[in-house]
């Protein structure tokens, strides 16, 4: 656990998030400028790929993307040499009998065309680009992909791997927000910013000049960038046996009842707190748990200190804390001025509102 620990701490902000997630099995957003997020995903399917080597799969969703799109960019061809998938592709239209004596049977559909069985797989790790701007029935699929873990095309069900991890990527500059069932399944949230860089895109970009033609068709990932072929693959940073170690250790993390009294009452507060409106919901409550027993781990900790709370905290409510108005704001019920109310409202941030929660609740010593 001790290199494991010291690779830890030399991770970057994007690599932690993802494996923070990747040890609490829950989903996370990533928000950055618009002009960066092409770069933000890039990035991203490189940690996924060199460093956890996992697959990857970017959905780049509009207005205009259809459930038919949404499907197909989330299915990569995988050889199915492990059981890592809940569900392998199973086929929906072909009798028992058929499908057990060949996995590669045709079959006839209504218009008389020939199709194949469905052997491709989830991804991994799935990036969806700008999904606040998807229609209501992507949003609604990629809620139902993430709660039940399977999903339906149209000649077989694909279930997803014990490493499956849906990121959701968007512009920090949008008005567009994600369905409220939806926001809520994702456990955290992450602002990355330009100050931040992209030090795993920057390294590529610094490699391939110094490689030969030759030598890059055959090992550079700038060719092959983010193929999902395990041969051609490095070996990852961080190997699978690795992230099982920290989700087991998750089991044994000890958390005191002075931390839990802390954590309960951070919720109370949230809740009762001017600056809210909503947002602090029964799954959110859930994830906080969560992301405060996966924390400790990654700080080669086996108890959770109220510091990590406090950052759990700060992760989990981000995405979710609807800010009152001066319409809503508690004490207007008891006959506050309606522009006093206003001034104090005026510049308050979802920031704002979570620091003053977490400076009203007294940590444990």
């Amino acid at each position: 656990m001790d290199s494991t620990a010291s690779r830890i701490q030399a991770l970057g902000d994007l690599e932690l998030a993802v494996l923070l997630c990747l040890v609490a099995q829950q989903h996370c957003i990533i928000s950055a400028p618009n002009l960066l997020l092409d770069s933000l995903a890039q990035e991203l399917q490189l940690i996924a790929n060199n460093l956890f080597g996992l697959t990857c799969a970017v959905i780049n969703c509009s207005a205009t993307t259809t459930l038919d799109d949404f499907k197909q960019s989330v299915l990569v061809d995988v050889p199915d040499t492990s059981d890592d998938h809940v569900a392998s592709s199973t086929h929906l239209s072909l009798p028992a009998f058929q499908h057990a004596s060949s996995r590669r049977t045709f079959f006839r559909n209504n218009s008389g065309a020939s199709n194949e069985l469905d052997e491709r797989k989830i991804a991994d790790i799935i990036l969806a680009k700008d999904l606040n701007m998807a229609s209501s029935n992507v949003q609604t699929q990629a809620l139902e992909l993430i709660r039940t873990k399977r999903l339906f095309s149209h000649t077989a069900m694909h279930g997803t791997s014990k490493n499956f991890l849906f990121v959701a990527l968007q512009a920090s500059e949008s008005k567009s927000k994600l369905g409220f069932h939806l926001n809520d399944m994702f456990a955290i949230s992450h602002y990355h910013s330009e100050e931040d860089g992209f030090p795993n895109l920057e390294e590529q970009d610094f490699q391939e000049p110094l490689q030969s033609n030759d030598a890059a068709s055959i090992s550079s990932v700038i060719k092959r960038p983010f193929s999902s072929d395990q041969d051609t693959r490095q070996s990852p940073a961080m190997t699978p046996d690795e992230v099982d170690r920290l989700r087991a250790a998750v089991a044994d993390v000890r958390v005191s009842a002075e931390v839990a009294a802390y954590l309960h009452n951070i919720v109370i507060f949230m809740r009762l707190n001017r600056f809210v409106a909503g947002g602090i919901s029964a799954y959110a409550t859930r994830h906080f748990r969560s992301i405060v027993y996966a924390l400790a781990p990654l700080h080669n900790l086996t108890y959770a200190p109220p510091s990590l709370v406090a950052l759990a905290a700060r992760k989990v409510y981000a995405h979710r804390l609807l800010l009152a108005t001066p319409s809503t704001e508690r004490s207007m019920q008891w006959g506050s001025d309606y522009s006093a109310v206003e001034r104090v409202l005026k510049s308050v941030t979802v920031e704002d509102a979570i620091e003053s929660v977490l400076s009203s609740v007294e940590a444990p010593l």
